[in-house]
């Protein structure tokens, strides 16, 4: 069924004017516009598209890439406002998507960048943006585990670390002190959950525990040894800002890592740093 503010593969049905007709398994017809189709195009072919409303509300597809799509969470920015609400910039050339002002929260200023979630209005069917998250995103009803690999999107920052959405549906946490790299409000990581609580707070890592993460990260240092030439200059008397400054690692995992690489045979390291061979 063709349904706005999704990503459907659908199969070319016939040739127009104005572009090319596509249908899903219901023969529900959406037209793919002259500047998104190519020469080669011909009926029975299957093109993945994003499906939305144009401003004429008629359902039109493209194959651009939007950066958000129905039920996920992501960083816009404002690029117009009326008395109606505020347009934000999705990914999509020539249209935008709408922030009603119901859904707004504070001042809404253009040209700044919100976090915000799509859904598709039950009365419109058209996909509408909203700064009130509480009822998409909470831990009533937690669908991750321990362990388990995930992705964030950095919404807020506070004294002891960032607020993430996960998975576009909890809310959880990514503290100060577990963080070796740069983090900021709109990024999208990849984490792991670290623990989950009795009264379901959610605190994450963009490091794995145990074995897993000591796996990864040993690889990780590789290549960045191969990336600079097969050498650093650190070792395990490195300042741990130095070795977060070169390798996004905490030092108790560099020198995991480092003890790894060594016991394989993977490198040497003296009073010069650390020498990669291959």
């Amino acid at each position: 069924m063709l349904k706005a503010g999704r990503t459907q593969k659908l199969t070319v049905s016939r040739l127009s004017d104005y572009g090319i007709y596509l249908v899903d398994e219901q023969q529900q017809e959406v037209l793919l516009p002259n500047r998104f189709t190519s020469l080669s195009d011909r009926p029975g072919d299957e093109k993945e598209v994003f499906v939305y409303h144009d401003s004429e509300d008629r359902l039109v597809a493209t194959t651009e890439t939007p950066l958000l799509r129905v039920g996920e969470a992501g960083y816009l920015k404002v690029v117009d406002k009326s008395v109606h609400g505020a347009f934000l910039d999705w990914g999509l050339q020539g249209k935008d998507l709408f922030l009603p002002n119901r859904n707004q929260q504070g001042g809404i200023i253009a040209g700044r960048s919100y976090i915000v979630y799509m859904y598709e209005d039950n009365v419109t069917g058209r996909c509408v943006a909203t700064c009130k998250l509480k009822g998409f995103i909470n831990n009533e009803l937690i669908t991750v585990r321990p362990g388990q690999q995930v992705s964030l999107l950095v919404a807020s920052e506070s004294p002891i670390g960032f607020r993430v959405i996960i998975d576009n549906r909890h809310w959880g946490m990514l503290y100060h002190n577990q963080l070796f790299r740069p983090v900021a409000v709109g990024d999208r990581l990849e984490g792991y959950v670290r623990r989950i609580t009795e009264d379901n707070r959610i605190d994450v890592s963009l490091q794995q525990q145990g074995y897993a993460q000591v796996k990864d990260s040993a690889a990780a240092l590789v290549q960045l040894l191969r990336d600079n030439g097969g050498t650093l200059p650190l070792g395990d008397d490195s300042a741990p800002e130095e070795i977060a400054r070169l390798t996004n690692m905490s030092k108790k995992s560099f020198k995991r890592s480092l003890g790894v690489l060594l016991k394989r045979g993977t490198v040497t390291a003296d009073e010069n740093g650390i020498t990669l061979h291959e």
